[in-house]
């Protein structure tokens, strides 16, 4: 549990959902992409976001937060 790498998701500058497993991350980001798109809500995928964090610092302390690239350069 503490060696996992978990997220959090966020739409402008609030928190939909923290600490999801690496698993559970990935079907809710396509969800939510999906959705933004399909729905009709104040929201657009620009402004889904997430953070990365590391495990933990010991029992019970804070995830490092990992560095996520906005977007990856096509290898030529």
């Amino acid at each position: 549990m503490y060696d996992e790498t978990t997220y959090h998701i966020y739409a402008q500058d609030r928190c939909l959902y923290a600490n999801l497993p690496e698993e559970e991350f990935e079907c809710t980001w396509e969800m939510l992409k999906v959705m933004v798109g399909l729905l009709k809500t104040d929201y657009t995928e620009r402004d889904l976001s997430y953070i990365k964090l590391g495990p933990k610092c010991g029992v019970g302390g804070p995830g490092r937060v990992l560095p996520t690239p906005m977007w990856e350069e096509d290898s030529y």
